[in-house]
């Protein structure tokens, strides 16, 4: 639903019908014309075609998270924005007694996920990668009947414009919302013949690419990390509170301890063991967008506006724009370019924050959130992708970033400390030009995705539609 300030006239009926609920949510949403626009289809009852634990309509249980921090001691745990992320490669674990004890906290494939606390009705397709991880209470599971409907049929409904009013039609609460597993038992599904066949095949499609693309990240950290003598994992944390000795000259810039921990002087002996120069030296680029009023309009009047949360999501559709006036001419003040490397430059220290995202086709044009880093690389000898790997894909990179936070309450990245870190450049051009092909590839691959799954919720929004007229 909108957040724009909405006025309705409703007929009496619909109090009614609705079991005379008198917060405005239903009303304007738009669910209560979805349910009228399904009367014109058969339908049948969602809690019909599911199957499994609480009839396949459920939430996480709630329990004392015990944290660990050794894989081979734990699960990845997913939380309700990670299941939104593309990348979900660095989740906290939780331990693995837990989860054995507590098998409702297991994802499975091919399950629709949505959020049910906060922002609500925000749905995601289980991928293969996601099979086998916890998850928590926040996000409600729904687990189909593959016998009786194909789970991305079902994913492309409960995500469409008709499926989400629905879904957040028995949403309560004040101030944190919350909708449960009753609230969909009744949720009436379509039955679309042909187009679910359709519509599961470009979702399942759309899911494998997104595995494909993370699996091609992976192999290029590996490709780095073994050609430059890395560890896979250096350390547990991004920060190591540990007693180390820093050579004096080093402290003109920088004397906050964490700076200087072990484990950042060890990624940085790493690196220059492996002829490392500063991204200054390798042509790399930095930019920060201009601190301004924040105006936003709507579509026509304004530019796509991204923030340092958004850079993650899975599907990269800005939601707000921001007034083009305010902007100003110099573009390089806020514009992402295709192939530049986004960094989150604020937030907690083992969050967000020293993370970054490979900007392919979908970026461009959009303007980026102050709390965002935007480097380009100009060096043919050192292009985009081998620099993002670098940074971005292998844990040394990441120690180095994560190292430069600086700030008590809300660290963040300074630009010229991040232009400082040094880069391998023991690797010849022709490994380099290749990592940088393979960041290329994976980024083309999520842009597939993402529009592949566009084109299955607009099939079935479509059948929908012609099927009530």
């Amino acid at each position: 639903m909108s957040r724009k300030f909405q006025v309705k006239v409703i007929p009496s009926n619909w109090l009614k019908s609705d079991g005379y609920r008198l917060d405005c949510g239903p009303y304007l949403s738009g669910a209560i014309e979805a349910r009228e626009l399904m009367i014109k289809h058969r339908t049948e009852r969602l809690d019909s075609l599911t199957e499994g634990y609480n009839g396949g309509i459920f939430n996480g249980p709630r329990f004392a998270r015990q944290y660990v921090e050794e894989r081979e001691y734990g699960v990845p745990f997913l939380g309700s924005t990670d299941i939104l992320d593309a990348d979900i490669t660095h989740l906290p674990l939780i331990s693995t007694r837990q989860v054995a004890d507590t098998p409702q906290l297991v994802i499975e494939e091919d399950w629709t996920l949505i959020t049910c606390s906060g922002t609500i009705g925000r749905a995601a397709y289980s991928r293969t990668d996601m099979k086998g991880m916890a998850g928590s209470q926040h996000f409600m599971r729904v687990a189909p009947d593959k016998d009786k409907i194909k789970p991305g049929f079902l994913y492309s409904f409960l995500s469409s414009r008709f499926g989400i009013p629905l879904v957040i039609s028995g949403t309560y609460g004040a101030i944190i919302q919350h909708i449960e597993p009753s609230h969909l038992a009744d949720l009436p599904v379509p039955r679309l013949g042909a187009v679910e066949e359709k519509a599961h095949e470009l979702v399942q499609r759309a899911a494998d690419l997104m595995v494909e693309s993370s699996t091609i990240y992976k192999k290029a950290a590996d490709m780095i990390n073994q050609q430059c003598g890395f560890p896979e994992k250096l350390a547990m944390s991004a920060r190591v509170f540990a007693f180390s000795v820093a050579n004096s000259n080093s402290l003109f810039s920088r004397l906050d301890a964490t700076f200087h921990n072990p484990t950042a002087q060890q990624a940085e002996q790493l690196v220059l063991d492996a002829k490392g120069i500063t991204l200054n030296d390798a042509g790399v680029k930095g930019f920060e967008s201009n601190r301004l009023k924040q105006i936003f309009v709507d579509e026509e009047f304004g530019t796509p506006f991204i923030t340092s949360g958004g850079i993650f999501l899975k599907s990269i559709e800005p939601e707000r724009f921001i007034r083009t006036q305010s902007l100003g001419d110099d573009e390089e003040s806020w514009r992402i370019n295709q192939q530049d490397i986004l960094l989150a430059r604020s937030g907690q220290v083992g969050g967000i924050i020293g993370r970054g995202v490979w900007s392919d086709a979908r970026f461009d044009g959009i303007a980026a959130s102050p709390h965002i880093i935007r480097l380009r690389a100009t060096d043919n000898d050192y292009p985009a992708g081998y620099v993002f790997a670098f940074l971005c894909l292998t844990d040394i990179g990441y120690q180095l970033l994560s190292r430069t936070a600086a700030g008590s309450s809300i660290p963040y990245l300074p630009l010229d400390a991040v232009l400082k870190i040094r880069i391998p450049t023991s690797t010849t051009k022709e490994f380099r030009e290749d990592i940088h092909n393979m960041v290329v590839q994976a980024g083309m691959l999520r842009g597939q995705s993402q529009k592949l799954e566009k084109d299955a919720v607009l099939l079935v929004e479509q059948a929908i539609e012609k099927g009530g007229q």
